[in-house]
């Protein structure tokens, strides 16, 4: 069965740092690449960051989180991660991650086996 599911999530005061991780089962990992993704309340889902199947093929971000987080893969371990940065307030959301083929558009149709989701809130 395939399976994303989110960890790492919690509440953090403005400028601190987390670590998401995205677990995977059910597939091979490195034939996909994986987004991350982010709802706030009351807002559309947008596209955070992405990472191609290939280590060559680099990374995508979203410009509102460009130089404050870093998104990265362990093939061996099924896993990928967000690492973020000078969290801010608007960066409150629950996050999820999701696969698909190609990392090149956050709105492509195709990102599929949504994660459950977990919850970053930044506030002071």
């Amino acid at each position: 069965q395939v399976q994303l599911v989110e960890s790492g999530g919690g509440s953090v005061q403005p400028g601190r740092s987390l670590t998401l991780s995205c677990a995977a089962s059910g597939f091979t990992l490195d034939n996909y690449a994986i987004g991350w993704f982010r709802q706030a309340p009351g807002k559309e889902r947008e596209g955070v960051s992405c990472i191609s199947s290939r280590s060559d093929d680099g990374a995508k971000y979203a410009s509102s989180v460009k130089g404050r987080f870093t998104i990265s893969r362990d093939n061996a371990k099924n896993t990928v991660y967000l690492q973020m940065n000078s969290l801010k307030p608007e960066d409150t959301a629950i996050y999820y991650c999701a696969r698909d083929i190609w990392c090149s558009r956050f709105d492509r149709p195709t990102w599929e086996n949504w994660g459950p989701g977990t919850q970053v809130t930044v506030s002071s």
